[in-house]
């Protein structure tokens, strides 16, 4: 999955406003106590970061 893609989902999905702060400041233990920018510039693949997003935040399974 590519960044922009990524990005495009986490705004669909919290709000453009929002999915900033939400990757900026959300920790999760599922990306190893990181956000997900920290996931992101760890070498995390977006595609998993966003699955983890997905299974933690309850996002629709259509929009996965």
């Amino acid at each position: 999955m590519r960044l922009t893609v990524f990005w495009q989902r986490m705004a669909d999905h919290f709000g453009a406003g929002y999915a900033d702060t939400f990757a900026r400041d959300h920790v999760m233990a599922e990306l190893g106590g990181r956000t997900v920018n920290e996931a992101l510039d760890a070498g995390w693949e977006a595609k998993d970061v966003w699955r983890v997003v997905c299974a933690s935040m309850g996002v629709p399974h259509e929009k996965h």
